[in-house]
């Protein structure tokens, strides 16, 4: 654990890398970028330098994604597509899913020792927060992969609610890794034929949705059906 005086000057670090990334990020319109629209208008001259600079754009990519995913960006869903037309369904699924994992650990751990308070004053202004952080009083891992597997939360809230809990960060990367391999997948696989959408959302089809659903309530489910140990059993 950080002393007293050391995650003092490493929170007033971070405000200003996070404030200077965000400031150069607007600055250079970079708003403007992630958009749907001017990722099809310049898909063929991606792809060509791609091919020409493949490892170089490989890593920028990952960077990329890790650092907006790391800064609460809301641009995961227009990078996992990029993923997916740069470098095909396998690879863009892989490198969506360490950069977003690695993305969602720095927020983690951002919040949890150095933005605590004001995780938590940003979570109080969400009721849906407060019911997520209480959801980890039970069994966290399987808790965090239901939130992680079905598309109906926030991903950045998803990131810092578990900060202010008692979960550990090996099961956060645990749970984070394994519970976004199914949303990578989809919008990678999308991706590749990036022509066939005309608008982010068309990535999620009631049925993706469903079935994402469905199975994160595998998940979750079972354990409420096993038998308590508490339960009187009945004389045979």
């Amino acid at each position: 654990m950080l002393d007293q005086q050391t995650r003092f000057y490493c929170r007033i670090a971070l405000i200003l890398l996070f404030v200077a990334a965000l400031s150069a990020f607007f600055a250079l319109g970079g708003n403007e970028w992630l958009r749907l629209e001017v990722l099809k208008e310049n898909r063929d001259r991606l792809i060509t330098f791609t091919e020409r600079h493949y490892l170089l754009m490989l890593f920028a990519s990952a960077l990329f994604f890790i650092a907006s995913t790391a800064l609460s960006i809301p641009s995961g869903g227009i990078l996992s597509l990029a993923m997916g037309l740069l470098f095909g369904r396998w690879l863009g699924t892989l490198m969506t899913v360490i950069a977003s994992t690695l993305g969602a650990l720095l927020a983690f751990l951002s919040a949890r020792f150095i933005f605590a308070d004001l995780a938590r004053a940003k979570l109080s202004q969400y009721p849906l927060a407060e019911k997520i952080v209480k959801g980890f009083e039970g069994d966290p891992l399987r808790y965090l992969l239901f939130l992680r597997l079905v598309p109906l939360f926030p991903f950045w809230l998803v990131n810092l609610a578990p900060a202010v809990t008692k979960i550990s960060t090996r099961t956060y990367i645990v749970a984070t890794a394994i519970g976004v391999i199914p949303s990578s997948f989809v919008y990678a696989n999308i991706g590749q034929a990036l022509g066939d959408i005309s608008d982010i959302e068309d990535v999620w089809s009631p049925a993706v949705i469903l079935s994402l659903t469905l199975l994160g309530l595998l998940i979750v489910l079972p354990p409420l059906f096993r038998k308590s140990p508490h339960r009187p059993q009945v004389n045979q």
